[in-house]
C-alpha cells in the first residue's frame, strides 16, 4: 500500500509543480503585455523629448542595464561567443528592424497617431502567420485564411478612404511582424539576442545623442523629472521583453498569442479615453474588421491546441 501512495504523492507534487509554474508563466506575460499597453502614457509625457532623442536613451540605458543583468549571470563569454558569423549578421538585421518600430511608435504616440499604433500591434499576430506561410512555409489552417482574409479587408477599407496615417499600422507590422521571423532564425535566446541588439545600436545612439548635445538641443540635464524618465527608458524596453521571455517558455504558445491583445486593447482604451482621438466610421468598420478577425485567428489557436492535448485512446 506504501508504493502506490508515494506514487499519488509524487503526482500531486508534479501537478503542484506544473500548476505553478503555468501561474508564474500567466503572471509574467500579464506583466509583459500591461506594461506594453500603457508605454503610450509614458510617451506621451516625454512629448517635449524630440522621438529620435527617446530611441537614442531608450536604447543606451536598456545596453547598461543588460550588461549589468549578463554580468550579473555570468553570460558574457556565451553571449560573445554565440554573436558571430549568421547570428550576427542576423542580429544586425533584427537590431535594425526593432530600432524602427521603437522609433515610429515613439513619434506616433507624441504626435496623437495612438489609434493607429494600436491597430499596428492588432494586425502583427496576423502578419506574423502570413510571414510563417510565405517565408517558412508552414501550413495555414483554413481559419487562419479566413481571419487574415478579414483582417486585410479592414485595412483595404482604410486605405481607401484615404486613411493618411495608415503607413503608421503597416509599418508597426511590418517591422515588429519581420523582427520576429529574424529572431525566430536566430540561434540566441531572448538576453543574449536583446544585449547584441542594443550593443549594436549603441554607437549610433550615442552619436545622436552627442550631437543633440554639442548643438545645444539636448533634453538631458534640462530637469530631474526628464532625467529620471530617460533613464527609465532602460527598465520599461527590457523588463518587459525579459518578463515575456521567461513567460515564453512557461506556457502554451496558444495561451500567450491570446494574451498580446491586452497591449493593443489598452493602447486603444488609451487613445480614446486618456488622449481624446476620434474614431471617425472609417475606424469602426476598420477595427470591427481587424477585431473580427484576430477572434478568428484566437479561436483558431485555442482549437488547434485543444485537439494537440487531446488524448488518443487505443484501439
Amino acid at each position: 500500500m506504501l508504493a502506490p501512495a508515494r506514487r499519488l504523492g509524487d503526482g500531486a507534487r508534479v501537478k503542484s509543480s506544473t500548476s505553478s509554474r503555468d501561474t508564474g508563466g500567466l503572471l509574467l506575460a500579464v506583466g509583459a503585455f500591461a506594461i506594453w499597453g500603457v508605454l503610450p502614457l509614458y510617451f506621451h509625457a516625454l512629448s517635449e523629448v524630440p522621438a529620435l532623442q527617446v530611441l537614442s536613451h531608450r536604447i543606451v540605458w536598456s545596453m547598461l542595464l543588460l550588461g549589468v543583468v549578463v554580468l550579473a549571470v555570468g553570460r558574457g563569454r556565451s553571449i560573445l561567443a554565440a554573436a558571430r558569423g549568421r547570428t550576427l549578421l542576423l542580429l544586425i538585421a533584427s537590431a535594425a528592424l526593432i530600432a524602427v518600430n521603437w522609433l515610429v511608435y515613439i513619434w506616433a504616440v507624441q504626435h496623437h497617431h495612438v489609434l493607429e499604433g494600436s491597430l499596428g500591434y492588432f494586425i502583427n499576430p496576423l502578419v506574423n502567420v502570413a510571414l510563417g506561410v510565405l517565408v517558412l512555409g508552414e501550413r495555414l489552417r483554413r481559419w487562419q485564411g479566413v481571419a487574415i482574409g478579414v483582417a486585410a479587408a479592414g485595412v483595404v477599407v482604410l486605405a481607401l478612404s484615404g486613411g493618411g496615417s495608415l503607413w503608421i499600422s503597416l509599418v508597426l507590422a511590418a517591422s515588429f511582424g519581420l523582427y520576429g521571423l529574424v529572431r525566430k532564425m536566430v540561434a540566441i535566446d531572448a538576453l543574449g539576442g536583446l544585449t547584441i541588439e542594443t550593443v549594436l545600436l549603441a554607437p549610433i545612439a550615442l552619436g545622436v545623442l552627442i550631437y543633440a548635445s554639442a548643438n545645444g538641443q539636448a533634453s538631458f540635464g534640462v530637469s530631474w523629472r526628464l532625467d529620471g524618465m530617460l533613464v527609465a527608458a532602460g527598465l520599461i524596453t527590457s523588463v518587459p521583453l525579459l518578463m515575456f521571455a521567461a513567460a515564453a517558455r512557461r506556457m502554451p504558445l496558444a495561451t500567450l498569442g491570446l494574451l498580446q491583445y491586452i497591449a493593443p486593447t489598452l493602447q486603444f482604451a488609451e487613445a480614446v479615453l486618456v488622449f481624446g482621438e476620434p474614431v471617425t466610421r472609417v475606424h469602426a468598420v476598420t477595427f470591427v474588421l481587424i477585431w473580427s478577425g484576430c477572434a478568428l485567428y484566437a479561436w483558431d489557436s485555442v482549437r488547434a491546441a485543444r485537439g494537440r492535448a487531446a488524448p488518443v485512446v487505443a484501439d
